[in-house]
């Protein structure tokens, strides 16, 4: 039989096309598919009608090895996966009278009838393996269709995931090659999504036609670019064999611009950094409100290489807690090179850090000017042995955007003078 390698999630049930309910019952099944092997290739959702749940599966059985539908397990008339997913596999639906009982005692336990429409929650496909619940009364079903699986389980998480983990992963496990499936994330930032394309595509075909093929995702976030390199392998020592060449590869093609070659974030690097001199850092932030030392210490850890931060939005505060000259804020405006380098220098001085940070900047949506539009935020990192200003301009990307990749484009501005890399 082949084995499971890919693997599609169906959410059904209409409450969850709209915006009071979140399918989360596909992210938990991602991570638990990913563990044994079987890669989740698509996932969707679909509203309580028969005829898109039925072209929405047959769609799935046409391309993935396997499929799994989460709710409309219930005993209602638009509880309709059992019905949809006999039809499309040609399996006659039949009462086991075992889980009707069950289901009476259940309601029985509660000094409870069972309506008689919870016998539906019994129909059972032909050739189904049944799989308990033991915190509802919707049992799952686990069928085999040809070189398909189909498994159709119960929409609460609270009766999905204890399902999962007892009784459905040892079953999915038997039919997989003995695999799992491995990742590494090679983290980029200062180029853009389609120039980190370009540079590693010409390694995509050599890739996909190794004996391990290597399957390639990239994503963008924060204005970074992460490169998902995986494979599916028996252990860490085969995947290995495959991913440790081809991060190399990356990294000699992208340069400078990868901050992490094993999904480190760009604060953990830079605390390794500083650490390993037995530096701290001081922070000064103005658009950024003071997230950039939250990034800093947002894991374990952090009280050995954070001095501290001031968030000193006004010019008042920068005069008062940074020691920036009135006289550099009436001349330059607060959001300019030298008003930075003064926080960065004033941050350092009344920290005894070695290591100051400092952003000031027009986050928006308004306060632009034609000189300073909205977007525009300057930098200063300040060390020991080297200091850089820059500004840099993110139209149109909105308050909450313009903050985030100033704190990553500040951090990033750190690792690279801290390391003797050129800053763009």
């Amino acid at each position: 039989m082949r084995p499971l390698r890919s693997a599609e999630v169906i959410a059904v049930g209409s409450e969850l096309l709209t915006a009071s309910r979140l399918d989360t019952n596909s992210l938990f099944l991602a991570d638990r598919l990913r563990a044994i092997g079987i890669l989740l290739r698509t996932k969707a959702v679909v509203g309580d009608r028969a005829d898109d749940l039925d072209a929405v599966l047959r769609a799935a059985l046409g391309r993935s090895d396997l499929v799994v539908l989460t709710g409309g397990l219930g005993p209602t008339d638009d509880d309709l996966t059992r019905t949809v997913v006999a039809a499309a596999l040609k399996r006659p639906l039949h009462e086991d009278t075992a889980i009707s009982e069950l289901i009476r005692e259940r309601f029985a336990r509660r000094a409870l009838t069972m309506p008689e429409i919870n016998r539906r929650q019994a129909m059972v496909p032909e050739g189904a393996t049944v799989l308990p619940n033991a915190h509802g009364t919707a049992p799952g079903l686990y069928l085999e269709a040809g070189e398909h699986v189909v498994v159709l389980l119960p929409g609460p998480p609270r009766e999905l995931e204890p399902m999962f983990d007892a009784v459905v992963r040892d079953h999915l496990r038997a039919r997989t090659a003995g695999t799992r499936v491995y990742t590494r994330i090679v983290r980029v930032f200062g180029r853009s999504e389609s120039h980190t394309e370009e540079a590693v595509r010409p390694f995509y075909a050599p890739w996909a036609s190794m004996a391990l093929p290597i399957e390639v995702t990239i994503l963008a976030a924060r204005g970074a670019i992460d490169l998902h390199l995986t494979v599916n392998a028996r252990d860490e020592t085969e995947a290995d064999e495959v991913l440790v060449p081809a991060v190399r590869q990356v990294v000699e093609a992208i340069g400078d611009d990868v901050y992490s070659d094993d999904g480190e974030a760009i604060e953990q690097v830079l605390a390794r950094q500083v650490t390993t001199r037995g530096w701290r850092i001081g922070v000064a932030e103005s658009c950024t409100g003071g997230l950039i030392a939250k990034r800093l210490t947002d894991f374990p850890g952090s009280s050995a290489f954070v001095e501290g931060g001031v968030v000193s939005y006004s010019n008042a505060m920068k005069t008062r807690l940074l020691g920036v000259p009135e006289a550099l804020l009436a001349a330059h405006g607060a959001v300019s090179e030298p008003v930075a380098e003064a926080m960065a220098d004033g941050i350092r001085a009344r920290s005894s850090a070695e290591v100051g940070i400092a952003v000031t900047g027009i986050a928006g949506p308004d306060g632009g000017t034609a000189d300073k539009p909205v977007g525009t935020v300057v930098f200063a990192v300040v060390t020991p042995d080297a200091r850089v200003v820059r500004t840099r301009t993110y139209p149109s990307f909105g308050r909450e955007l313009v903050r985030d990749v100033a704190s990553h484009a500040a951090l990033d501005m750190a690792r690279r003078l801290i390391a003797g890399l050129r800053v763009p």
